[in-house]
């Protein structure tokens, strides 16, 4: 077994990359929100265009991409994942030349898709690769990646797209029609050199991938003692994963909300606030969600996971109300201070929707990784009660998709999550 797992050691170093890379990708968008806002004179339900073109991509290939790791293996899932991605990046930079928000748009569905594969691929490849005894371990460690990546992505969106210069609409009016053409398009063009970098780098990754060895689709079925293929459709006969799916739509929904809107609330509850230091309370957030992710890891060996998830999923409810209602810098830190709650939130709601499926296991995760969907939708509720109602009371709709996680989380029963192989 030593001499497999050391076989496997570069496709385990590359996989735990995969968590860092999509991380940074998804809260890019936090940054492009703000960004396009501003650009493209958007209202905040325009601005939710950003999430919606991106998590549909996420709706509409996880299937395929499924089926892809199903037919093919990991591996070529994985190289499919990296040439979306990176493709996706590189059309940012025709987008930006021509200035067009829908190219956007269409760039971020093809960095989506790529992730949907990469997303399908890496969770359930992290408890396949080496030994079954250390499977959760190699997840976790994996796992740790991902808040990296969020980081990684809110400090690239900074320093390199954000703009320390205020121009607010009285000022942006008062311009010649010259200068306020060439601010717009100083503006969009900020984001072409970063997502240009990016493609190239995770082109990079693809070429790695395709020459690093995985371990053959066939022999990890059989690792998995799985004989017969199971139709897709018989996920819809486990209510424990069809009630994950939903708590999983309404909780990335919430997540990406909050996250989405945060520069918007800080500028909008903190008079003179400029989009760069907006950034850094994302950032804060980001930060407490990653030692939130380490902290609920250390507590669950204490604590029943869907006990720990009820608690974290109702401390996130409060403070959401209480940000909507409070508002201010008090109501900002609050706001901050919901993303250490919601660290733990989709790796249980994860976990306990496949529990025990066996042979399922890998559609019950797909059908899981198709709620992502939710950020979409849920962000563009925030946009739209946003702009008849204020940010505030926006921050009301992520409150009640944590309910529906709460209920979730009680419903549970309050034992250990196996781990099905």
């Amino acid at each position: 077994m030593t001499s497999q797992r050391a076989r496997y050691v570069p496709a385990i170093i590359l996989t735990v990359s995969l968590f860092f890379l999509w991380g940074m990708a998804n809260n890019l968008n936090d940054i492009l929100i703000a960004q396009f806002k501003k650009a493209f004179t958007l209202s905040d339900f325009e601005t939710s265009f950003v999430q919606q073109a991106f998590y549909l991509g996420y709706f509409c290939l996880a299937i395929p991409a499924a089926l892809v790791v199903r037919a093919r293996g990991y591996k070529t899932a994985i190289v499919i994942g990296l040439l979306l991605y990176a493709a996706g990046a590189l059309l940012f930079y025709p987008a930006a030349h021509y200035g067009e928000y829908r190219y956007f748009l269409a760039a971020l569905f093809v960095i989506a898709s790529g992730l949907a594969f990469l997303e399908t691929s890496a969770n359930p490849l992290m408890t396949e690769l080496g030994d079954q005894a250390g499977a959760a371990r190699r997840l976790t460690f994996a796992q740790a990646a991902n808040p990296v990546g969020t980081l990684a992505g809110v400090l690239i969106g900074k320093y390199f797209i954000l703009s320390d210069i205020v121009q607010n609409d009285a000022q942006i009016a008062a311009m010649t029609p010259a200068a306020r053409e060439a601010f717009y398009r100083t503006e969009i063009q900020a984001v072409q050199t970063p997502y240009l970098v990016i493609g190239l780098v995770v082109l990079a990754f693809a070429l790695i991938a395709a020459m690093v060895r995985f371990p053959d689709h066939r022999e990890t079925e059989e690792a998995a003692e799985v004989t017969v293929t199971p139709r897709f459709v018989e996920v819809f006969r486990h209510p424990r994963l069809l009630f994950a799916a939903v708590a999983q739509f309404f909780y990335v929904g919430a997540q990406v909300g909050l996250w989405s809107y945060t520069i918007r609330y800080a500028q909008a509850n903190v008079p003179g606030m400029i989009e760069r230091t907006a950034a850094d309370y994302l950032f804060a957030s980001l930060l407490l969600f990653g030692i939130g992710r380490f902290a609920g890891a250390f507590l669950m060996g204490r604590i029943a996971p869907s006990r720990l998830l009820a608690a974290f999923a109702g401390i996130s409810l409060l403070l959401a109300v209480a940000a909507g209602l409070i508002g201010g810098m008090t109501g900002l830190l609050l706001l901050v201070g919901a993303s250490f709650f919601m660290s733990i939130q989709f790796p249980t709601i994860f976990a306990l929707g496949i529990d025990g499926l066996g042979p399922l296991r890998r559609a019950g995760a797909s059908l899981i990784v198709m709620a992502i969907i939710g950020g979409a939708a849920v962000t563009a509720v925030m946009g739209h009660l946003s702009d008849i109602a204020g940010i505030n009371m926006a921050m009301l709709v992520p409150a009640m998709a944590f309910l529906v996680v709460l209920v979730f989380a009680l419903c549970q029963p309050r034992r250990p999550i196996t781990m099905d192989h």
